[in-house]
């Protein structure tokens, strides 16, 4: 499923690009995708719209998070970590959060992967329409192995 959600957000620039879901299916299952990883994708992505349609309108107010147990053993410590990371770098505000919290709990697999997550934070960041500054960018796509120390 993550591999779809890559290839749709390096080819569409917006959720609204996307075609028609039935379209949208055949485009993927021709670019060699699994049948069940799309229509998992999909349903996700669902979610996801609904999930950024609500936030659209709450206040960007700061908040304390308190992490339910069954979010603590999904998500797994280096996910809670990095979601707390972004939240107090100022560039995961409060109904953000929500939407990533929401839409990782919607992801089978316990703990989740720190890069199943990433995607799902910068899936968060393309369907509200805005695209996250440089250095967060860097922590989504540059393993920590691979930085250059200057």
């Amino acid at each position: 499923m993550f591999d779809v959600l890559v290839y749709l957000y390096e080819t569409y620039w917006r959720p609204d690009a996307c075609p028609d879901p039935a379209q949208l299916q055949r485009k993927l299952t021709a670019m060699g995708f699994e049948r069940d990883d799309i229509q998992d994708a999909l349903t996700w992505l669902d979610g996801l719209a609904a999930s950024a349609q609500a936030v659209q309108s709450q206040s960007r107010a700061s908040s304390v998070r308190v992490y339910t147990d069954d979010e603590l053993d999904h998500l797994g410590e280096a996910s809670i970590g990095f979601i707390r990371f972004l939240a107090t770098a100022g560039v995961l505000p409060p109904p953000m959060r929500e939407v990533v919290i929401d839409r990782a709990m919607a992801v089978g697999g316990s703990p989740m992967a720190l890069e199943d997550l990433k995607i799902i934070v910068l899936m968060v960041f393309w369907s509200l329409g805005e695209e996250p500054d440089a250095l967060i960018l860097d922590e989504l796509f540059v393993d920590p192995e691979d930085r250059l120390i200057h």
